[in-house]
């Protein structure tokens, strides 16, 4: 019986990745417009319009899908940042996510997050189409 409930968790990870983090429920926020091109905690500038986020624990380069509770709106955004800052928050969104997720008006609204994918592949650049470097003479 022990083979059988250890069989049924494996089936339950998320890919092989290190570490997993359940789905999770709470509110969501977005950035206010005067942040743009400041500092996020990953040290990429704020982009209002790209889909990217803020939460407190999941690695930077994570793809989280948000989905609004009321509408069942949804957009994928990528973590670069940490927060939010109120307590009671799940995530801050950049304000194009939060377009696609028709909040801009109500400012804050119920959201379910489900992790996509998370770590260093997550974030890493594809190189391979990238030319090599040349040096100048």
């Amino acid at each position: 019986m022990l083979i059988v409930l250890l069989l049924g968790f494996t089936g339950c990870t998320n890919g092989g990745s290190q570490t997993t983090h359940p789905d999770a429920d709470g509110l969501a926020s977005y950035y206010a417009d005067h942040l743009a091109g400041n500092a996020t905690a990953s040290g990429e500038p704020y982009n209002p319009n790209a889909r990217t986020a803020a939460h407190r624990t999941l690695p930077f380069g994570t793809r989280v899908r948000v989905t609004r509770v009321d509408t069942g709106d949804k957009v994928i955004v990528r973590i670069n940042d940490r927060g939010p800052q109120q307590q009671e928050r799940i995530v801050d969104l950049s304000r194009r996510a939060a377009e696609a997720l028709n909040m801009i008006d109500a400012g804050v609204v119920s959201v379910t997050i489900e992790v996509l994918d998370e770590g260093a592949a997550a974030r890493k650049p594809d190189t391979a189409s990238l030319p090599s470097p040349t040096t100048a003479d």
